[in-house]
């Protein structure tokens, strides 16, 4: 990384954890207690947990996102079985199969998505499609929230979406990894964002949002989560000291902290959005609603941004994938900015372009 840009909008998970998380951390560190979960601070980040979702659920921590999702789906499906989503969903283009291997086999079946998020219609056209023994059963569908290019489902089209789904026979899976940017977007509450809109399993994520390492699963209908402990075992997910995991949820969720970082993130990527759309030639690609700025560039801006040293994806169809994060500062959305409004003027200039 160019030591002249000492933070990058490549990634959320380029930055660190946030100083709550940390102490947490340090403060499980003392004594000998209980391995595997028998630990008063797994139990307390539990209890933390249900209190924020008003709601009674089931809670289990894991290493990481693709865990959360591909053991959540494959608690909710058998191998003959499939996952309705988006086609830009991470269970379909970045998580190398898993779903499909801890399921045993079963199907994604994806459709384009309208700036990232599923329809009613979506969820129609693959139960309708067939219904005979040769067709993969459609079991689930798995929504994105905040989706994965930055736009956000509301409370309205989660019901509309949920109840589309219970009238096929179908759970709702959500992949949270954004999960709190969502809310923060919204000013909805987590549990009217999940379990109150139909969503029976959360897949909710810490690391991107101030965290360190550690998702959790949230089964909002206990029943579904039965025997989920030794599906995670069994995937190599259940951490012998997993107070590790638990105890830095205790301090992303005091005092709003989560809320607050994910509010932070999005303040930013907003500022950044509206810098960008104000540079003639640049062009934003989809809404601006959570953490996420897609933006299209001229191939000499974006060679020009590079080579200053900045860092940033174009999987989305070419365009850049710029992310902010808890600590992003307004120093660095303005310097990114600038950067590009300075080479998108001397693309703009270059007499060779008007030829």
């Amino acid at each position: 990384m160019d030591t002249a840009i000492d933070q990058q909008l490549a990634s959320d998970n380029y930055s660190g954890a946030c100083p709550e998380v940390m102490a947490a951390l340090f403060n499980a560190n003392h004594g000998y207690v209980s391995s595997y979960g028998e630990d008063s601070w797994t139990q307390a980040a539990c209890d933390r947990i249900r209190e924020v979702f008003e709601t009674d659920c089931e809670v289990f921590f894991v290493f990481n996102g693709t865990a959360a999702n591909a053991l959540s789906l494959a608690q909710l499906c058998a191998p003959f079985h499939s996952v309705i989503a988006a086609d830009v969903a991470h269970i379909e283009t970045d998580e190398c199969g898993a779903p499909e291997f801890f399921s045993g086999g079963s199907k994604i079946l994806s459709r384009t998505a309208v700036n990232g998020k599923l329809t009613p219609e979506d969820i129609h056209y693959w139960v309708g499609k067939r219904s005979d023994i040769h067709y993969p059963k459609p079991r689930v569908v798995t929504l994105t929230q905040s989706t994965e290019l930055g736009t956000v489902y509301t409370v309205e089209e989660l019901q509309a979406l949920s109840e589309a789904a219970r009238n096929c026979g179908l759970a709702v899976q959500m992949d949270g990894s954004r999960f709190a940017n969502a809310v923060a977007y919204t000013g909805a509450s987590p549990a009217d964002l999940s379990w109150r809109s139909g969503v029976d399993v959360l897949a909710l994520g810490g690391t991107k949002n101030g965290g360190m390492i550690g998702e959790a699963v949230l089964f909002f209908r206990r029943k579904l989560g039965e025997d989920f402990a030794y599906r995670c075992k069994q995937g190599g997910q259940l951490a012998s000291k997993l107070r590790f995991l638990s105890a830095p949820w205790l301090g992303l969720l005091q005092d709003s902290r989560w809320l607050a970082n994910a509010a932070h993130a999005n303040a930013m990527a907003a500022r950044l959005a509206q810098q960008l759309a104000a540079i003639p030639g640049v062009e934003l690609r989809f809404p601006v609603e959570a953490n996420a700025v897609f933006v299209n560039l001229p191939g000499p801006v974006q060679t020009g941004l590079l080579n200053r040293g900045w860092h940033f994806y174009t999987f989305i169809g070419g365009s850049a994938r710029l992310m902010c994060s808890w600590n992003t500062r307004i120093e660095t959305i303005d310097r990114f900015a600038a950067d590009c409004a300075e080479l998108a003027g001397e693309f703009n200039s270059d007499p060779a372009v008007k030829r």
